[in-house]
C-alpha cells in the first residue's frame, strides 16, 4: 500500500452507562489475528462475570481481515456496529472489546447498536492513533556550510532528522515521506549548490509518535 493509513499504537479504555447497563470498552494494537484473539481472551478472563464480551478487529494495510462477535447479544447489534466504528475511523491493526454488565433494563436493538457504537468510539478516542506513512530512509552527506540549509528545509516541511554525525563532513539520516522525495531532492541540491550526497537506504513505513519517528 502506497498511501498513509491510521494505526492504533497504544490501547485505551472508556466506560459509558445506558439505562443502568455498563459498557466497558478496551482497545489494543493488533498486528495479527493471533494478537487480537489473545487480547480478547485477556478481557474475557478479566470480566468473566459479565454477560457479554463483544468484539471487533481489523488487520492489514487494506483492512483485509475483519472479524466481529455479538457474544450472545441479538445479531448485528454489537460486534458489527463496533466494526463499523473501526472502519469509519479508518483504523488499521486494532481490536476493540466492549464488555456489558446488564443493568436490568432492556435497551432494544436500536439502543444496543447505539450503546456499543458509542462505547467503541469512546474507547478509540482514549487510545493513541498515528498515521503510518510510506517513506524512504535517507542518509545525507554535506559540508558544515550545508547543514544549516538542510535543517531549515526539513524543518520547513515538518520532517524531523533522525541522527546527525559530525566528522570532516556532516552526515544526517531522515525518514522522508515518499511523496515529498523528488521535490525535496531538488530543493536540497539547489540550497547547497550541489554540495550534497543523498543516499536512499531503503523504502519503509514510518510514523510520528509523541514527537519521535518510529520506522517499521
Amino acid at each position: 500500500m502506497e498511501t498513509a493509513y491510521q494505526i492504533l499504537v497504544e490501547g485505551g479504555s472508556a466506560e459509558i452507562v445506558e439505562k443502568k447497563s455498563r459498557f466497558l470498552a478496551a482497545t489494543a494494537p493488533a498486528g495479527s489475528e493471533e494478537e487480537a484473539l489473545q487480547f480478547i481472551e485477556k478481557i474475557k478472563k478479566q470480566h468473566w462475570s459479565a454477560r457479554h464480551n463483544c468484539y471487533a478487529y481489523v488487520i492489514g494495510d487494506r483492512q483485509q481481515l475483519q472479524r466481529f462477535s455479538d457474544d450472545g447479544e441479538p445479531a448485528q447489534t454489537a460486534g458489527k456496529p463496533m466494526l463499523d466504528v473501526l472502519l469509519a475511523e479508518e483504523i488499521h491493526n486494532a481490536v476493540v472489546v466492549v464488555t456489558r454488565y446488564f443493568g436490568g433494563i432492556l435497551l432494544g436493538t436500536g439502543g444496543l447498536v447505539r450503546a456499543y457504537s458509542k462505547a467503541a468510539a469512546e474507547g478509540l478516542h482514549a487510545s493513541k492513533v498515528a498515521a503510518k506513512r510510506p517513506g524512504i530512509l535517507w542518509k545525507l552527506q554535506t559540508d558544515y556550510n550545508g547543514i544549516g540549509r538542510i535543517t531549515y528545509l526539513f524543518g520547513q516541511r515538518g520532517i524531523p532528522l533522525l541522527e546527525s554525525e559530525y566528522t570532516d563532513t556532516v552526515t544526517v539520516t531522515a525518514a522522508v515521506p515518499k511523496e515529498a522525495a523528488r521535490e525535496l531532492t531538488e530543493a536540497l541540491t539547489e540550497a547547497t549548490s550541489g554540495k550534497i550526497r543523498i543516499l536512499e537506504e531503503k523504502e519503509m513505513f514510518f510514523a510520528l509518535i509523541d514527537g519521535a519517528v518510529h520506522v517499521f
